[in-house]
């Protein structure tokens, strides 16, 4: 009777396992049938990776080529054909059975990086053109984010992208749509990027280079600092978030231990052409007036500091001390200041380059200027941080002679002079800063040399040059009566701290650490706001 007790009791339980087993491959059946009805069938040819939507249907992009041009002897020559480059990134676009149509919204654009071509004529004739096709082979002709359209020639339209570096909004809200779940929607678009061959002396972007990522996505591509920040949020933060976003494409550069020939100091610093770096500052106007627009040099030792946009007016640094007169005109000037305004200044009415001493340091910026922005609201001059600025001076050798690298290590760097400083809320611009906002093809160039390959390349890819003579906060340590400046045609040179000219002078400033971003993009019409 225990021997028929014990095949019942095995009989029972292998009829168990069996029956589970059966129930769990009809479970794994059923749910195979299920998403088999939710879900499209995707074919082996699909590249990239796809995206299921609400609906269930299935969006798939494909990221065309990395878009660059390299010219040079060999590729392109004076009355030659131009240099091009094409890419076809692809959407796919999927209905569920559930459905049996799909329609979707989808974005296009592009980041650009590494853009060193610059116009090569007086006229700015357009160099570098990215033309655009849509599914139909239509050329689009206008940009989200305000790239120019332009008419080469009848065979050649497009976006002038001359020296232009960042991430941009082309087409939005595109459509695309199918009505059938046994067939599949493809839009195939066309990207041509073309160096236009002017039939003119274009050496200047000889070796110059030019990087894009075609980007065709579901969600707007981020392209402002106000992407990556909210209101209320550090600013401080805020700039570091803007770069982990988009990387250099957002014209910041991230001086660590990797970056070659950087700083080395874990700083943030705005570089090129015309990065989107604009503050409003020492104004709440609905429109920031031109003499209260000022742009981030970068976040630096925790803190984010600024300088004038386009050069300090007399109002606001006065016309006592180192006041020589105003502007008038200048003919290279590239900012957007009133030049029957803006003050040249002398470093110092003395001849002595001490910046203790200098009474355009004492007098015109640290109590004309901090008096100048209490007249607008006393928070403003709350908002600066007491600085420290480094003004031992430079050698001719390691400052104007060097690159930046070993201009910074020498200014503010390990090698500094450590024991001649000045705490103050106001200085000007250090001769490193000015060589670090180039591009950074430019960082391994002196500042002047007489065989002309300086820092004179760099003013078309360099938005610290305004075109005017201006005066920076370092002094030569080889000349008792000499500081550094940076000359109208961009390369550095040493000035007669008390010449009759004098130069313009444009206030610098650490903001607080604790500042808060309010709103604004960065652009000169829609500049970042600030709060305490």
């Amino acid at each position: 009777m225990d021997k028929n007790i014990k095949k019942n009791n095995a009989r029972t339980i292998t009829l168990t396992i069996l029956f589970v087993l059966i129930l769990v491959v009809i479970a794994l059946l059923i749910g195979k049938f299920s998403y088999s009805y939710l879900a499209p069938t995707v074919s082996d040819d699909v590249e990239g990776s796809g995206e299921v939507t609400a609906s269930g249907d299935t969006i798939i992009f494909t990221k065309g080529n990395t878009l660059s041009l390299s010219a040079n002897s060999d590729n392109f020559t004076t009355g030659g054909s131009n240099l091009t480059s094409t890419t076809n990134p692809k959407v796919k676009l999927m209905a569920s059975s559930k459905t049996n149509s799909a329609s979707s919204k989808y974005f296009a654009g592009v980041i650009i990086k590494n853009n060193t071509y610059s116009y090569t004529t007086t006229d700015k004739k357009p160099e570098i053109i990215l033309t655009v096709k849509d599914e139909n082979g239509k050329i689009v002709e206008s940009s989200a984010d305000n790239l120019t359209f332009v008419t080469v020639n009848d065979n050649l339209k497009g976006f002038d992208i001359t020296g232009v570096n960042g991430a941009f909004n082309i087409v939005t809200d595109h459509v695309i749509a199918t009505s059938s779940n046994k067939s599949e929607v493809i839009h195939t678009w066309t990207f041509t990027l073309t160096f236009v061959n002017l039939g003119t002396d274009q050496t200047e972007n000889e070796n110059s280079t030019l990087n894009i990522d075609v980007v065709l996505q579901k969600d707007k591509i981020p392209t402002t600092i106000a992407d990556f920040c909210g209101n209320g949020d550090n600013l401080g933060n805020c700039i570091a978030n803007y770069y982990n976003g988009l990387n250099t494409a957002s014209n910041i550069y991230y001086h660590d231990a990797n970056l070659t020939n950087g700083a080395g100091d874990n700083s943030y610093r705005f570089a090129g052409a015309n990065p989107n770096n604009y503050v409003c500052f020492g104004s709440d106007d609905t429109t920031c007036p031109a003499e209260n627009l000022y742009r981030i040099i970068g976040l630096i030792d925790g803190k984010v500091k600024l300088i004038h946009a386009y050069g300090a007016t007399t109002d606001m640094l006065g016309t006592d001390e180192g006041y020589v007169s105003t502007y008038g005109s200048a003919p290279s000037y590239k900012g957007n200041g009133d030049l029957t305004k803006i003050g040249r200044y002398k470093w110092n009415k003395a001849n002595n380059n001490t910046w203790s001493t200098s009474t355009t340091n004492t007098i015109n910026l640290n109590k004309n200027f901090l008096a100048y922005l209490d007249g607008e609201n006393t928070k403003w001059k709350n908002m600066i941080a007491d600085t420290t600025w480094y003004v031992g001076g430079i050698t001719y050798n390691n400052g104007q002679k060097s690159n930046a690298k070993t201009a910074y290590n020498y200014e503010v760097g390990a090698n500094k002079d450590a024991t001649t400083t000045v705490i103050s809320k106001i200085g000007l611009m250090y001769v490193s800063e000015y060589y670090y906002a180039a591009s950074e093809d430019y960082w391994t160039l002196p500042g002047w040399s007489s065989s002309g390959n300086d820092y004179r390349k760099s003013k078309n890819d360099n938005w610290l040059y305004t075109g005017l003579y201006e005066w920076t906060i370092s002094r030569s340590s080889d000349d008792s009566g000499v500081a550094f400046d940076v000359y109208v045609t961009g390369d550095l040179s040493g000035g007669v701290v008390d010449h009759s000219l004098g130069g313009a002078v444009r206030p610098s400033l650490s903001l607080s650490s604790s500042i808060k971003f309010t709103s604004g993009k960065g652009t000169a019409v829609n500049p970042i706001r600030i709060n305490l």
